[in-house]
């Protein structure tokens, strides 16, 4: 596997609580997408750590190519 999986065309929403760690799914595998449930383990990827700054909703990237990772950059438009 040289490219992660697309897990969706679009980014996923998701509430976040300040100080709390959040951990991406970088291989787009994960059955909890947009966070990580361990199945990258069979690929060279690996999850992307997220502390959220403040309470709020975040855009996380759905489709695994954001040069911006964890958070969505519109990459997904381009797919």
């Amino acid at each position: 596997m040289t490219a992660p999986l697309i897990a969706q065309k679009s980014p996923y929403s998701a509430d976040v609580e300040a100080g709390k760690n959040y951990f991406w799914c970088a291989c787009g595998r994960s059955a909890n997408q947009p966070f990580c449930d361990g199945s990258h383990k069979v690929t060279q990827f690996v999850p992307v750590k997220y502390t959220a700054e403040k309470d709020g909703r975040v855009f996380f990237c759905g489709c695994k190519r954001s040069s911006q990772a964890p958070i969505c950059d519109g990459s997904h438009k381009g797919l």
